[in-house]
């Protein structure tokens, strides 16, 4: 009996080894990815979320800059990682919607590899006009770009840019001819609008928000489906008369694919403890954004469904990289 034992204990050996270190994932620091230069929106939203990962994983979630190509030099890192689920990333709608519809010659393919753990964020943009322009409502704003085809130029932080894509789409949507100006960034072209030498301007909700409240910019509509808390007063797109005109700058946590099942399980959960937090809510919602903590399939259906949205948009207008 004793023999029987030992032999069936030693034939359950492997399989118990497997189950302790499948329990102990994390196994050492995980890395998390953030594509862009160190102390942008997406270097601040890692931050807070990492801190409750951490404790979550009861590991450093260690968090590194892997800035350029608009996001795809820190996602294709993480994309071709070992996939232990140790290394992350938190990319933006740019890298995994955008840019595969304007770009022949993407590093990876966001759909195939690509591991998704969950959304975080989804920022939309204010479309506001600089004030000698004379107009209050996007109705105006699209009245007076008719009367005036090509004669109003728009600011955006690029080519590709989701404030560029943005603009796009309202072209789109509202029928109206506007001209792109782009700049290095969101900052430099909100200065612009306010000296007037751009007139209109859709960026993201941090980068207009003081200015707005201020008093110093005007805020004609929020692309998103519902109005904003921190702006009540300010309509929708929609409301505002330009119907499907949403767009939104978005986050989400993903890994290299092939992370085993359970350890995506346990990143996720990780990740959604995180966006339950109070402290970390409150920090992420003072960015102007929704909150979302999808599951791993949701996201992964929204990418693919954004994708397409964002491919309609550049048939649509013929966008091209320059």
């Amino acid at each position: 009996m004793i023999r029987r034992r030992t032999a069936l204990s030693v034939l359950m050996l492997p399989a118990l080894v497997g189950h302790a270190r499948a329990q102990a994932f994390p196994e050492q620091p995980v890395r998390l990815i953030i594509p862009f230069a160190a102390g942008g929106p997406a270097d601040f939203i890692a931050r807070i979320i990492s801190r409750v990962m951490a404790d979550r994983l009861g590991r450093p979630v260690v968090v590194e800059a892997r800035a350029g190509a608009g996001g795809l030099i820190g996602v294709e890192a993480a994309a071709k990682s070992r996939p232990d689920g140790h290394t992350i990333v938190l990319a933006s709608s740019g890298a995994l919607a955008i840019l595969p519809n304007l770009r022949q010659d993407m590093p990876f393919d966001p759909l195939k590899d690509l591991a998704p753990i969950t959304q975080v964020l989804a920022v939309p943009q204010i479309v506001s006009v600089t004030p000698g322009l004379g107009v209050r409502t996007l109705r105006e704003l699209v009245t007076l770009a008719k009367a005036r085809p090509g004669q109003l130029a728009y600011g955006s932080a690029g080519i590709g840019s989701s404030l560029h894509m943005a603009s796009e789409m309202l072209k789109w949507r509202a029928g109206i001819d506007i001209t792109h100006i782009p700049f290095r960034g969101a900052a430099p072209a909100v200065t612009e609008l306010l000296a007037g030498r751009i007139q209109i301007l859709c960026a993201d909700v941090p980068a207009l928000l003081g200015q707005v409240r201020a008093g110093a910019l005007p805020a004609l509509a929020i692309t998103a489906t519902e109005r904003l808390a921190l702006l009540p007063e300010v309509p929708t797109a929609e409301e505002a008369g330009v119907p499907g005109f949403v767009s939104e700058t978005w986050y989400g946590l993903l890994g290299p694919a092939g992370i085993p099942a359970d350890r995506l399980s346990v990143l996720a959960a990780a990740a959604r403890a995180a966006l339950g937090d109070t402290e970390t809510r409150t920090a992420l919602a003072d960015q102007g954004g929704r909150i979302v903590g999808s599951s791993p399939a949701e996201f992964a259906a929204f990418m693919r469904a954004n994708i397409s949205v964002w491919g309609e948009v550049v048939r649509a207008t013929g966008v091209r990289l320059e």
